[in-house]
């Protein structure tokens, strides 16, 4: 199955937006409820209406609510809200409750730091960190409050099979870097209920490199990893083989295994760009060093066959019965092998098997959106949502079995000027355990909307 850009923009509908792809789409819902629906129908949900408050265009029949906003106090009074909204996750709470977990990816120079609150800071100079909110039925906010402070650069990460939050730190800087007084790297555990059951201290053994996503195999509670290196060389990807396999809260600080995944033959993924290529016997490879105490990771020594890079290494999903990551783009201007717009790969465990399965990107005029597919999730009712990350205009897109591309949701927010705009990413995509609300961050300014409609 492929398409060019012009061919989706036509059939999309998206007033100028869209996504070209190739691939088996319907591989990456594979054991989701997306195998019996075609979550958005044949064409999405029809063309996006300009919102008169100049914030989120969405299709008619859907409307969103303003959950939180950078600036605005803590419903806990602990301070303001901080800036950067990155990734996110939504847990189901008693009565019909959701609880939202957000991630806060903020550096030394961060508008608005996350406060530091006694017994959840880690460091005191980390301006990052998460925020929790508690929503009760029709989205209205209960609470909102420090789920843990004095991270750094809290981009993504996933949830676990015992409900609680992994937030992914993605830096490198040592005690002494920009003011720390702390090595940041790292991963930290997250109690999106209830924060005081949170410790601010990092899960040392899942290694000390620029974390962005994670995603837990449901049977045998190993924990992949993406890391999202800014240069070359690139990143790599992770499995950590805990000592207590989904031992629950906490279990994960019992440490074990750390280790890179090397494709025989292959050291760079970008290199491949046929949709369907398959490698097996996938090897795991033992990290010399997981907290780089002198060398980082991807600079480590993993022997005369080396290890496979990637740039870019961003979401991280599991469905069915495998894992799913994402490369957002690859540029041999940078230093990749080769030039790519987003992959998406699929890791089969049992067969030690990888797939590229699909490839985005525009193959008309690579200034037009839809490149750098971000965070993704499966929707609740079948269907994928990706969050945009590129250049002009940014969307959430929308993508179903059938290969259907639409636009979901586009920015308006303008944080650039009138004669040179530019537009917030979206980030932390996610659903309620019921699927009647989608929530969904601008990056900046920082904003948590949720949208409800008339989901098919």
């Amino acid at each position: 199955m492929s398409a060019t850009r012009r061919q989706v923009l036509a059939r999309s509908g998206a007033l100028g937006a869209g996504i070209a792809f190739a691939g088996t789409i319907s591989e990456i819902f594979a054991g989701t409820s997306a195998t019996a629906h075609d979550w958005g129908g044949e064409a999405g949900y029809g063309p996006l209406v300009p919102d008169p408050d100049g914030l989120l265009d969405l299709p008619e029949g859907f409307r969103y609510t303003v959950l939180s906003r950078e600036g605005d106090e803590l419903r806990s009074g602990q301070g303001k809200v901080p800036s950067n909204h990155d990734g996110m996750a939504a847990f189901p709470g008693r009565d019909g409750r959701t609880h939202l977990v957000r991630n806060h990816e903020n550096r030394v120079d961060a508008k608005i730091r996350v406060p530091a609150v006694k017994g959840l800071t880690y460091d005191p100079e980390g301006l990052g960190g998460c925020t929790a909110l508690e929503l009760g039925r029709g989205n209205r906010v209960l609470g909102e409050q420090v789920a843990i402070a004095g991270t750094a650069v809290n981009c993504a990460g996933g949830r676990t099979p015992w409900h609680t939050w992994l937030t992914c730190e993605e830096t490198e800087d040592r005690a002494g870097t920009n003011g720390y007084t702390k090595d940041h790297g790292f991963i930290f555990e997250v109690d999106p209920y209830d924060p005081r059951h949170t410790s601010p201290e990092p899960l040392t053994a899942m290694g000390r490199f620029q974390h962005e996503a994670i995603a837990v195999d449901p049977d045998s509670g190993v924990v992949y990893e993406t890391e999202d290196a800014f240069e070359k060389p690139f990143g790599l990807f992770y499995r950590f083989l805990p000592e207590k396999p989904l031992g629950g809260r906490g279990s994960l600080h019992a440490g074990e295994r750390l280790q890179a995944m090397r494709v025989p033959d292959v050291k760079d993924l970008s290199v491949v760009q046929e949709t369907g290529t398959t490698f097996d016997r996938i090897e795991w490879v033992d990290v010399p060093d997981p907290l780089a105490g002198e060398t980082p990771i991807r600079f480590q020594d993993f022997g005369p066959k080396g290890i496979t890079h990637a740039q870019k290494l961003e979401g991280c999903y599991w469905g069915g019965r495998c894992v799913y990551f994402v490369s957002s783009f690859a540029k041999s201007a940078d230093g990749s092998a080769a030039d790519h717009f987003g992959q998406i790969w699929r890791y089969d465990p049992k067969h030690r098997r990888l797939t590229l399965v699909v490839v985005f990107g525009p193959d008309t005029d690579v200034q037009m959106p839809g490149e750098e597919p971000d965070n993704i999730t499966l929707a609740p009712g079948g269907g994928l949502m990706v969050c945009e990350d590129g250049e002009g205009a940014q969307h959430v897109f929308g993508l179903t079995k059938r290969g259907k591309v639409y636009a979901m949701a586009r920015g308006r927010q303008n944080i650039g000027t009138p004669e040179d705009p530019a537009w917030g990413e979206f980030a932390g995509v996610t659903f309620s355990a019921d699927g009647c609300s989608m929530y969904v961050n601008c990056y900046t300014p920082g904003t948590t909307f949720a949208v409800t409609g008339p989901w098919r």
